[in-house]
């Protein structure tokens, strides 16, 4: 199998792989919205209001096979949603978006993201998750691996830009071809995408749907590599080395980008989901200037899947697994890094599970999607009181933003499937 398409199977089904997940239990935060299906990002509103997506269940339509070729299909169904979260209680306020997802409700795919531009218009992103040839032909007209422009006071949208089929006719890293765009920011009159699938960083013109690569993102070269064992459950048999074979010094891995964020100074900052072993400490933030080269900011984290700076500068990092997670335990971490490169750890496991995403309140509070990657359970949360945890530099370091030369609940019914 290639590469890219074992990080995005992972990336999109690893949950289905384990069993015995653990309960939450308490923490240094408060439970603001549970009972979600394939919690993916969170944005607040002009009206003040969190508002969250939900990838939904898939359903019983027709299906497209996950982007290993291996392993159940994914199903489509219309129970991807978007949830407003008000005073403590959640409805769903934009219902019967796209979805596909495994037989059993997991992995997913579906609304990843959702942003509100300058006058408060907000916009969806809607992942995907396999090779785009599959979408028109066996789904039909669908909006999976698309942006769409959302009215919440109507229940309806319309489609901006379509990022997969940019991927389908384009495929800028010359790899296998796939699609499952995870998260983006408004900048201008731009949208800026992270495809996961795809291994890029998109532009989207918003006045002409005008889709340009910004850049792609290397692979990394493992030296001793610790692998899963051989008798690990896993959707993706060949990931795991055989009893007795000789497991090689040096491997190459695909990272792929699964979140973007736009920095004080301008430049966009990826974060990198790790590539299969998934090595622990072996995910990277990369920055992104206006040539359009990526450099490592920040180096030694472990399959993160969302950025976020506040007002201040400080960027925080979000991180799914402490652990490769085929290990089977999915603590994750949410990770201040500060301007001056100084990293305190504001929460790490106990009850913060597979996060996906985080976004930044007027309060200063940082609130986050758990457990999102499985349906029924998701949560939103609001980290408080954390006791932090300083963490010592990696060993690439930091490049602090100034030294770069700027200043910078409520349960809810189970979706309906079709």
């Amino acid at each position: 199998m290639k590469l890219k398409q074992l990080t995005i199977t992972f990336l999109t089904f690893c949950v289905a792989a384990f069993s015995g997940m653990k309960a939450a239990s308490a923490g240094s935060f408060s439970v603001i919205a549970d009972g979600l299906y394939n919690a993916g990002g969170l944005s607040f509103g002009p009206d003040g209001n969190l508002y969250v997506t939900e990838a939904g269940i898939g359903g019983s339509g027709a299906c497209v096979p996950p982007p290993s070729g291996q392993g159940d299909s994914l199903c489509y169904g219309t129970s991807g949603a978007v949830t407003k979260i008000e005073n403590g209680k959640s409805e769903r306020i934009l219902t019967g978006l796209p979805s596909l997802a495994l037989p059993d409700g997991s992995g997913g795919a579906g609304p990843r993201d959702i942003q509100f531009d300058s006058k408060g218009k907000p916009y969806v992103l809607i992942g995907y998750g396999a090779n785009p040839a599959f979408r028109d032909r066996n789904l039909g007209n669908t909006d999976l691996g698309k942006i769409i422009a959302a009215d919440f006071k109507t229940n309806s949208w319309t489609s901006v830009a379509d990022l997969a089929n940019y991927e389908l006719t384009n495929n800028p890293d010359g790899g296998d071809v796939d699609s499952n765009p995870l998260g983006f920011v408004i900048d201008g009159k731009n949208f800026v995408v992270s495809d996961a699938g795809a291994n890029d960083l998109i532009s989207v013109n918003t006045g002409s749907s005008k889709l340009q690569a910004i850049t792609t993102f290397p692979q990394d070269i493992l030296t001793n590599p610790v692998f899963p064992p051989s008798d690990t459950p896993s959707n993706e048999p060949a990931q795991v080395p055989s009893q007795g074979e000789v497991v090689r010094a040096q491997f190459a891995s695909q990272p792929v980008p699964s979140s973007v964020a736009k920095g004080p100074d301008g430049a966009y900052y990826v974060s990198q989901f790790t590539g299969f072993p998934f090595s622990e400490g072996g995910a990277k933030i990369y920055r992104v200037g206006a040539d359009g080269k990526p450099s490592i900011y920040a180096d030694g984290f472990t399959q993160l899947t969302d950025l976020q700076f506040d007002t201040a500068g400080n960027l925080y990092a979000l991180q799914y697994a402490n652990q490769s997670a085929w290990k089977g335990n999915f603590d994750g971490s949410v990770i201040k890094i500060a301007t001056d490169g100084t990293r305190t750890t504001l929460l790490s496991g106990n009850g913060l599970e597979s996060p996906s995403a985080l976004t930044i309140g007027s309060d200063g509070a940082v609130y986050v999607t758990n457990q999102g990657d499985r349906p029924g359970v998701g949560q939103v949360l609001r980290v408080e009181n954390t006791k932090s945890v300083p963490e010592p530099d990696s060993a690439l370091g930091i490049l602090a933003i100034g030294a770069l030369g700027v200043g910078w609940l409520h349960k809810k019914r189970s979706p309906s499937d079709s």
